[in-house]
């Protein structure tokens, strides 16, 4: 199914006026993205660190993973809405982007990683799952999201 029609009509958007039209609006939208993602990598670190018992080692690491995953879900939040108006401002150039498409399905990917796979293992109590199995899953959600970070950042250079 190709989407073209949907960016289409997001640069044809209201969003796409705004963004294209007020520099100072886009650059404060912008703001909130980098902190949201800043915040989201921070949370996936301090959590996924204390999986593999580098960090935070006098804490238990199910209260960091359930007090992270508060400010993960609120951060995810910010960068998708946030993300979404961006985007709207260079809609047709980004659906040309390779690595544009390479991020979104990182970020689907890492998505489906947290809720599907990574928070139910967590929702156990860390001392009753294989310690290999959390390692395993710390290592994979590292690897996932340093991915989503590095095409993101590479979409200016392609």
């Amino acid at each position: 199914m190709d989407v073209l029609f949907l960016f289409e009509a997001l640069d044809q958007s209201a969003l796409a006026n705004i963004s294209k039209a007020y520099g100072g609006i886009f650059a404060v939208v912008q703001m909130f993205h980098l902190l949201a993602m800043a915040l989201l990598g921070g949370m996936i670190l301090v959590c996924d660190l204390r999986l593999l018992g580098l960090i935070l080692t006098d804490i238990s690491s199910e209260r960091i993973c359930k007090d992270t995953q508060k400010w993960f879900d609120a951060a995810l939040c910010v960068m998708l809405i946030s993300g979404i108006f961006m985007s709207s401002a260079v809609a047709l150039k980004l659906y040309y982007n390779a690595m544009f498409w390479s991020k979104m399905s990182g970020l689907a990917l890492g998505v489906f990683f947290v809720y599907a796979i990574r928070r139910p293992l967590l929702g156990f109590a860390h001392s009753s799952v294989n310690p290999w199995a959390l390692k395993s899953v710390a290592l994979s959600s590292l690897i996932i999201w340093f991915s989503v970070a590095a095409s993101g950042r590479w979409i200016g250079f392609s």
